[in-house]
């Protein structure tokens, strides 16, 4: 794999070295190389080359200046001699395979298959091989469908060296430390490894306009002449542990886990954590919120793989750090796992892997945490774009929020590796619309429109002056929406306001991973002082209201059900033929038989009274009638007098056998608020 500067620095045997001697430049080489000097050696290697005369020896030479391209991130000179040895005949077929891994940082996922294909053909019991092909199909996918993360780089305190590592080094998150190769590191010494600065720890604070200053090193004594790796700070701000690589006559150590004590406004002198090993990797520190329990990458006895993931709880009776305990096999592998990072509230382990199915080089990915701090269920890649082709780490998160930092050495940055900063925005969902007359399409301002969602969310929210209505909805509900009107809703054309329109809206944000806005229209009609109804036929003499009538009451049903604060009066009207009397009774036996029709289905009795006009409100007066020459058209004009219609006499009643429902009043989120995390919690109840 794409081998990072700070794994560089934090572990520095995991591959086996094949040393041979030979004079002059390749015998200061292999010096170099044994020693990981990894930049120094490239030159001398090259050097070597020109004077090598054996076949065999040279395409030696080509395979180890390809690992020292490699182990420096010189990817595209890493491929070049990997190829050169593979020409050369290098009996190692590990070449393919590392083509294979730079192939697939490059995002060529196809090329990246055949050269792990190649490898496979000589290596077949390799199941890394299978897992490494696998992981570029799926790599393609991630890519092609990214999550709503938005990865942006720190270019203000970014550097054209390495700046990896990030952690809060204060309560309130506004001091940052991070880990640095830049100018300016104690002692100024260049790393032989890297060909940069030995690398310290920096800090950097945000300022009140939310600018963070240039980066300074904290300091002696936890700064030194030699490498500072990552660190973290305990969240009461009062205890610093980070790893330190010492070098000795030219031969690096094992990096270990120091502590250092809040002293003053600096950190008091740092000690090595008891239970580390001169012989033995320790690095990548992190602290759970209550820092009582620390998690690292070593090597230690029981690794499973080249690095795994430890943890190791304060023991407060002997006042040290207890045993440390393997995180077990569902994180790590045979491979590398390393920079663990725990949730704010421990229920998640966050870390970085090499092994696990992935993008790049080093993957980020997150496990949950049982009760006793194990994990459980299946290791999650975090995706493309929280990871890239490239190699991804050192996450950190700011306390309970989506968002935080991490580190890449992805395409983009100001140097090799960069600190990134992320944001998962809010799924953003909402309801537009407007609301007009059926009668001449005017727009209707103060109607109320009502949102009743799966969750039990019910709001109440207004059209403007223009009739326009926006509502935030919440993700993953179902929503219906519909209008309610009153007798204040009015315009200049429909002075008796309107009826609630049977038109409702259905949408849903269930499983919908994009910002969205829906859009339902209303469409409402005007109250007049008489609303007739659809036709209803009495026969001569008749009340009853026959079946194929019903249809034309069920409207008026739907209009009492949408507008359950309106009162009215049904009035049936009957043609001039027969006694006023006889009529009279006959037009209030209709209506009584609609009420009773209306109230069989529900309607409660006190919000109709039935009304028999008879024959006193004519539609079509009898001269007209006896214009019309033939018997049908006569018996057409007369059954158009013998009507039913309804007005609204109130607007205000009230079902006292149900429970009184307040629906709160929508209050939009503020315009510019930019903070996410309100933002994320602006729903439609105003909670």
């Amino acid at each position: 794999m794409m081998r990072k500067l700070s794994l560089t620095l934090a572990f520095t045997a995991f591959l086996a070295v094949v040393s041979f001697a030979q004079k002059n430049f390749l015998k200061e080489a292999d010096k170099a190389y044994d020693a990981k000097e990894f930049f120094k050696a490239v030159d001398l290697y090259k050097n070597a080359y020109t004077k090598e005369k054996k076949a065999d020896k040279k395409a030696k030479i080509l395979f180890r200046t390809a690992e020292c391209y490699r182990h420096i991130n010189q990817i595209k000179e890493a491929e070049t001699f990997y190829s050169k040895a593979i020409k050369a005949k290098y009996p190692d077929p590990i070449s393919y395979f590392y083509i294979g891994e730079i192939k697939k940082e490059q995002k060529l996922y196809n090329e990246a298959i055949a050269e792990y294909e190649n490898y496979k053909k000589e290596v077949p019991s390799d199941p890394l091989t299978e897992a490494r092909i696998k992981s570029c199909e799926l790599a393609q996918k991630w890519v092609d469908s990214p999550t709503r993360h938005k990865v942006e780089n720190m270019a203000l305190f970014n550097s054209k060296e390495a700046d990896f590592s990030p952690s809060f080094s204060d309560k309130k998150s506004n001091k940052l430390m991070f880990t640095s190769t830049r100018q300016g590191s104690t002692g100024g010494v260049v790393d032989g490894s890297t060909g940069q600065q030995h690398s310290d720890l920096f800090e950097t604070i945000l300022d009140k306009n939310g600018k963070w200053s240039t980066p300074v090193p904290i300091g002696a004594p936890v700064n030194s002449d030699v490498n500072e790796g990552a660190a973290v700070v305990s969240k009461k701000g009062d205890m610093l542990v980070f790893s330190r690589v010492k070098e000795v006559k030219g031969a690096k150590e094992r990096p270990n886990l120091y502590v250092s004590k809040k002293a003053g406004a600096g950190w008091g002198e740092p000690t090595v954590i008891g239970f580390c090993s001169d012989s033995i990797n320790f690095a990548h520190p992190t602290l759970s919120t209550d820092g009582q329990t620390m998690y690292f990458a070593s090597n230690m006895a029981g690794t499973l793989g080249r690095a795994d993931i430890w943890m190791s709880h304060f023991d407060k009776k002997a006042k040290d750090w207890g045993t440390p305990v393997n995180m077990g096999s569902i994180v790590n592998t045979a491979g590398i796992e390393c920079y663990p990072y725990i949730s704010a509230d421990g229920k998640v382990l966050y870390f970085s892997s090499d092994t696990h199915l992935g993008l790049g080089g080093l993957d980020i990915y997150k496990v949950a945490l049982d009760k006793d701090g194990k994990p459980t269920g299946q290791v999650e890649n975090l995706k493309y774009p929280m990871n890239s082709a490239f190699d991804d780490f050192g996450i950190m998160f700011e306390g309970t929020k989506e968002r935080g930092y991490l580190s890449s050495n992805r395409e983009g940055g100001k140097g090799g590796d960069d600190i990134w900063s992320f944001v998962l925005p809010p799924l953003l969902f909402n309801v537009n619309g407007t609301v007009k007359s059926a009668k001449d399409q005017s727009v209707i301002p103060n109607c109320s429109i009502i949102l009743k969602g799966s969750d039990g969310t019910l709001v109440q929210g207004k059209t403007d002056k223009e009739g326009n209505f926006t509502m935030a909805l919440k993700p993953e509900v179902t929503y219906d929406i519909y209008t309610s009107t009153d007798k204040t809703v009015t315009t200049p054309t429909a002075k008796l306001g309107f009826l609630a329109s049977d038109d409702h809206g259905s949408f849903t944000s269930v499983g919908v991973q994009e910002s969205q806005n829906f859009q339902k229209d209303f469409s409402l009609t005007p109250v007049e002082e008489e609303i007739k109804l659809p036709l209803i036929l009495f026969d001569l003499a008749k009340w009853d209201v026959k079946p194929q009538f019903q249809d034309s009451l069920n409207f008026l049903l739907n209009v009492l059900n949408k507008n359950p604060s309106i009162i009215i009066e049904l009035s049936a009207h009957t043609d001039s033929r027969g006694a006023t009397k006889a009529n009279d009774e006959l037009s209030q036996k209709r209506a009584q038989s609609c009420v009773d029709y209306l109230i069989s289905k529900g309607i409660p009795k006190e919000r109709m009274t039935a009304k028999g006009w008879g024959e006193r409100k004519l539609k079509i007066k009898d001269p007209q009638i006896t214009k019309e020459k033939t018997k049908e058209g006569k018996e057409a004009l007369h059954s158009i007098n013998r009507r039913v219609v309804f007005k609204i006499t109130s607007w205000d009643y009230v079902d006292p056998t149900k429970p009184k429902v307040e629906i709160p009043t929508y209050h939009p989120p503020v315009k510019g608020e930019e903070d996410s995390e309100k933002l994320e919690t602006v729903t439609p109840d105003g909670k």
